[in-house]
């Protein structure tokens, strides 16, 4: 957004070589950190380590099924080993990445403070998250989970299993969230610059106000109906489990309360994300800004209302599936909204396809992909015969691993100059988006094609279906390409991280309080003086010199330039 110090920077001013990174370099000095950015930075490492661990149980999966009869696995073994991979990825990696990483790291800096408004909360939000992480990681070094992520009863209530210790750290990341919501809340109400008013919010800060409140509504509903599975299995109450009178059709339902919308924490951030590349890269005014705005208030308290939709094969009457069905259709309105805006803003600009770029059209095509098989299975008539396939694990992915992990990669890159203070190779990361975008077609869109032939989920052996293995042969090798297109981030990032390019204050010649008026990196104060904001975000003129774009392609050298 267009802003003005009191003693207005420009895009020119030299990278400031004081900053948040090397302002102590002691190992303590980062574990008790109060800095929101060095906070961010924490995260990065943590859902880094988590996200691997999830994708190591994926390439497990993957190869174990291009066998009808299966080559590594027991089936205890793949049934924990799935178990793995959903509970990594779903509740330390894809709830997490975006909001802790760069919600901690911009939140501040997009509204002109100094900090979040709790910072040590902020701090033991972190050590939360990774005390959950940790007592997850425990129970499967104990003999690991084999009940899924969903933990449906009573197969998670009966099961010997170390469920109990899992559960636990799943309750303990889930307050992480909790804190981390409040956080956000309390910062953008109270914390924003003079002259910061709703509307001159940039649509990232937006995204993660709604993402906050879901969170807040969601979360703790989750976290009890956990808490009381740890208590059926530790005391045998009878809550869930319909052998000691429980009722498990209640679990799926305090389950997908909170598990739909959570599909909208994953997602809504990197609405944001893609909000702040489209307009940047197109150079043009984001179209129907109120518009987008209001539609993730919208999603957010939408989302709400058709958890039933996950359960039209739950005994519910024709009656409730058939609301529940309307309000999902509903829900693809704001969504829709927003495709189409950031379309329109692309309209007549002068787009640049940079690596951000790459990945937020990339999280375009999977997230339209994603929503459209989503309209199948929020129809009743056709959802009762693709519930339970492998054409959910393809839908899911698109919406929530497609577009969470676009979005997600296309902000990193996006924002790794402000964050580091350094540039990339150009070349390597449209090579690595390029690739990310081809490998995960190939790996899940044979999945809409198998699922629909009947191929269930979960399914360790399909010995009675041979004619399938082709198709999980040709989504094995795009989990291949998948895994060297999430690799190659990881090798060109670091190495920009200690020998790539120092960056200006604003490569991308980006609108913003954090492009225009902070260092690369920032300050552990983030800005050098008070700022008062005077325009409208996202002031941009498609005819702006092209001067205003200073991160050049990067030719032959594989890894970026030095310094």
């Amino acid at each position: 957004m267009s802003a003005t110090l009191i003693d207005n920077a420009t895009a020119e001013q030299p990278r400031n070589d004081r900053n948040y990174l090397n302002a102590d370099h002691t190992l303590k000095s980062w574990l008790l950190t109060v800095d929101h950015k060095r906070i961010g930075i924490l995260y990065l490492i943590a859902v880094t380590i988590f996200f691997f661990i999830g994708a190591v149980a994926a390439a497990m999966i993957r190869y174990e099924l291009t066998s009808p009869h299966g080559i590594l696995l027991s089936s205890e073994v793949y049934n924990k080993t799935f178990s793995a991979h959903g509970i990594y990825m779903v509740f330390q990696f894809l709830v997490v990445a975006i909001p802790a990483v760069l919600g901690n790291f911009l939140i501040p800096l997009m509204i002109g403070a100094r900090d979040m408004a709790f910072p040590r909360l902020n701090l033991l939000s972190w050590y939360m998250f990774m005390t959950g992480g940790l007592l997850i990681t425990l129970s499967f070094i104990l003999g690991g989970v084999d009940a899924g992520w969903t933990f449906y009863v009573p197969l998670s209530t009966l099961s010997e299993t170390q469920i109990s210790l899992c559960l636990v750290g799943i309750f303990i990341t889930g307050f992480s969230s909790i804190f981390t919501a409040v956080n956000f809340i309390a910062t953008i109400h109270k914390m924003r610059a003079p002259g910061m008013t709703w509307y001159r919010l940039p649509l990232y800060i937006w995204s993660h106000y709604s993402t906050a409140i879901v969170i807040l509504l969601g979360t703790p509903v989750v976290a009890i109906t956990l808490f009381l599975v740890v208590v059926e299995r530790g005391f045998g109450f009878g809550i869930f489990s319909p052998e000691l009178g429980g009722d498990p059709v209640l679990f799926q339902h305090l389950f997908w309360f909170y598990s739909h919308p959570a599909v909208y924490i994953m997602i809504l951030p990197a609405f944001g994300v893609i909000s702040e590349i489209i307009t940047c890269f197109s150079r043009r005014p984001i179209f129907g800004y109120k518009f987008i705005a209001y539609s993730s208030l919208a999603i957010a308290f939408l989302g709400f209302l058709v958890w039933g939709h996950h359960m039209f094969l739950s005994s519910q009457s024709v009656l409730q599936g058939l609301i529940f069905s309307i309000i999902t259709w509903i829900l693809a309105v704001p969504s829709a909204i927003k495709v189409f805006n950031w379309t329109t803003t692309m309209y007549k600009g002068s787009i640049h396809f940079s690596t951000p770029m790459l990945y937020a059209l990339g999280f375009m095509g999977l997230f339209l992909i994603g929503g459209l098989t989503g309209l199948h299975l929020a129809s009743i008539d056709t959802d009762v015969h693709l519930t339970g396939t492998y054409f959910i694990v393809a839908h899911f992915h698109y919406v929530m691993v497609g577009g969470t992990i676009m979005g997600y990669l296309g902000g990193i890159h996006f924002w790794f100059p402000k964050m580091f203070g350094r540039t990339y190779s150009e070349m390597w990361g449209r090579i690595s988006a390029m690739i990310v975008f081809v490998g995960f077609n190939l790996t899940f869109f044979p999945q809409f094609i198998v699922g629909y032939l009947g191929m269930p989920r979960r399914y360790h052996y399909y010995y009675f279906a041979p004619e399938w293995q082709f198709y999980h042969i040709l989504s094995t090798a795009g989990s291949t390409v998948l895994g060297i297109g999430f690799l190659l981030p990881g090798i060109y990032l670091t190495y920009a991280i200690f020998k790539g390019k120092k960056a200006g204050p604003n490569p991308w010649g980006a609108k913003g309080l954090e492009w225009e008026q902070a260092g690369s990196p920032p300050i552990t104060e983030n800005f050098e003086k008070p700022v008062l904001v005077l325009e409208d975000p996202y002031n941009y003129n498609p005819e702006e010199d092209s001067k205003m774009y200073e991160h050049e392609v990067e030719s032959a050298d594989m890894l970026g330039g030095r310094k």
